[in-house]
Parts: C-alpha cells; sequence; structure tokens
C-alpha cells in the first residue's frame, strides 16, 4: 500500500504544479497585455513626434542652416535624451 500512497501523492503534487503553471501564465498574459495597452496608447504621441522629427530634418535639409550642434565632430562624451509621458 505504500506504494499505491506515494502514486496518489506524485498525482496531487503533479496537479498542484499544474494549477500554479496555469495561475503564472494568467498572470503573464495580463502583464502583456496591460505593456501592449500602454504601448497603444503611446503611439498618436510618437506619430506626432516623427512627424515634427521629419519636418524639421527637411527644412534643414533645404536651408543653408550653420548649427554648431549638427556639426561633425570627434565623440568625447554621450547623452542619453529620453522624452516620456506624464504618467
Amino acid at each position: 500500500m505504500p506504494n499505491l500512497r506515494g502514486i496518489r501523492d506524485r498525482i496531487k503534487s503533479v496537479q498542484n504544479t499544474r494549477k500554479i503553471t496555469k495561475a503564472m501564465r494568467l498572470v503573464a498574459a495580463a502583464k502583456v497585455r496591460r505593456a501592449q495597452e500602454q504601448v497603444l496608447a503611446t503611439r498618436p504621441f510618437a506619430d506626432r513626434l516623427a512627424g515634427v522629427l521629419f519636418r524639421l530634418l527637411t527644412r534643414l535639409r533645404f536651408e543653408d542652416v550653420d548649427l554648431p550642434l549638427l556639426k561633425q565632430r570627434p565623440v568625447k562624451s554621450v547623452a542619453l535624451v529620453f522624452i516620456a509621458a506624464d504618467r
């Protein structure tokens, strides 16, 4: 009989593991869905920003503008600019 008891315990253990795995999968799916919604919510902002940058670039190409920030020079340091929503 101890063999039968061991098999039953093992079956219960596998069932519990299956339940935990399913719960973890549901949590992960909810997180992915939330992240996708956030990305979609920022799309209009990104499209608008891309349009502004494109118009700026086309104006700079056709005008003879001497801007110090656009000159080629050796890289001494790097700056990162982050643009984010106010949320």
